[in-house]
């Protein structure tokens, strides 16, 4: 199916550079202009095109494992979540094309659905590595941070669209080896100064900030169609806030940045899929004294519909009921399931 529709987008490129051409004057010089012109120009568009294609998913606790045995070290409980973060940003890196968000030069510059999903994978990259420095590596809120995590959560905090001086490429490789450092360090017996901790109050301080990104993202992809919206800001005891709003709000996502949320949502959701797996197996015990595996496998499932092959060319943005299809809605239906049964998660955590 992909062949042939790359066959057909090649033969109606080919039959216009050839019109293209001929219409230029009749000189040597002018249809040679053309063609080079013409091939650079397909050139860039299957470049383009091929670039966009999303990396596939990957199973994070067995590249851990083979990680290990690769460089001698031990598979420690938090190998496989210190390990899936740089796994993460390697591929951000390293895909096809390289890391696109911060090119300047076509056809980069021109694509947009790419650096939309690098940006929400770059935000989870963030929120992992920030959990990771302030709860997973540390046994009290008193305790030292671990000095490589220290220095490398501000590196992924680097501006995502920074091109040379720094360039954004750079500084997240530099955050890639610091981790690295501290994973040899935690793997490494004899040193016990590098921990992470596999309890359920740290595990529910990072899943309620997945809790919050997801539930934002829901919000935005729902708000493709436009919405009447009931004020519950102020729901509570005592809220009270800094400026008057409406009762009542209408909220539509502008039609030229649907695809832009809708891309973001499938880069969060893909590195949000890969941390949650290698959550399982390095927090498996407390999963188990919780009974609370089977909730974080049906999170998994949810996410891994979010992953399906989206077969239009463009996200469509239909009514809803309507004759088109709504992609943003279906995405926004399993995030909101996802998230939902990630509030059922925290509380068997806590209370379980």
């Amino acid at each position: 199916m992909l062949r042939e529709r790359l066959a057909r987008m090649l033969a109606g490129l080919s039959g216009f550079f050839r019109r293209w051409t001929a219409w230029l004057p009749k000189r040597r010089l002018g249809r040679w202009l053309g063609i080079v012109l013409g091939v650079v120009l397909l050139v860039l568009v299957l470049l383009g095109w091929y670039w966009s294609d999303e990396p596939s998913t990957f199973d994070p606790v067995a590249r851990a494992e083979a990680h290990a045995r690769a460089n001698n070290r031990e598979l420690v409980v938090g190998y496989a979540t210190t390990y899936t973060l740089t796994e993460l940003v390697n591929t951000l890196l390293d895909k096809p094309g390289g890391y696109l968000s911060n090119d300047v030069a076509p056809p980069s510059v021109w694509l947009d659905n790419m650096p939309n999903w690098e940006f929400g994978v770059v935000t989870q990259v963030r929120d992992l590595s920030r959990a990771m420095r302030r709860d997973l590596s540390r046994s009290q809120s008193q305790s030292t941070e671990d000095p490589d995590l220290a220095q490398a959560e501000p590196l992924f905090h680097f501006d995502n669209a920074s091109w040379i001086l720094p360039s954004t490429e750079g500084e997240y490789r530099r955050g890639v080896r610091l981790v690295d450092s501290y994973l040899s360090r935690l793997s490494d017996p004899n040193n016990a100064q590098a921990q992470f901790y596999a309890r359920a109050d740290n595990l529910r301080a990072y899943l309620n900030d997945v809790e919050t990104r997801l539930g934002s993202l829901s919000q935005r992809l729902s708000a493709s169609v436009e919405q009447r919206r009931v004020n519950t800001d102020l729901d509570g005891n005592g809220a009270a806030q800094s400026t008057p709003t409406a009762r009542e709000q209408f909220v539509k996502t502008p039609r030229l940045q649907v695809d832009d949320v809708f891309y973001e949502a499938r880069g969060t959701t893909w590195a949000l899929l890969h941390i949650l797996k290698a959550i399982e197996s390095d927090f498996g015990s407390v999963l188990d004294n919780k009974n609370a595996r089977a909730s974080l496998q049906q999170i998994i499932r949810e996410l891994e519909a979010t992953q399906r092959h989206l077969w239009s060319p463009i996200v469509l943005n239909g009514s809803g009921f309507g004759v088109l299809a709504n992609h943003s809605l279906v995405m926004a239906s399993y995030i909101s399931r996802a998230n939902a049964a990630l509030i059922d998660l925290q509380e068997l955590l806590a209370t379980g």
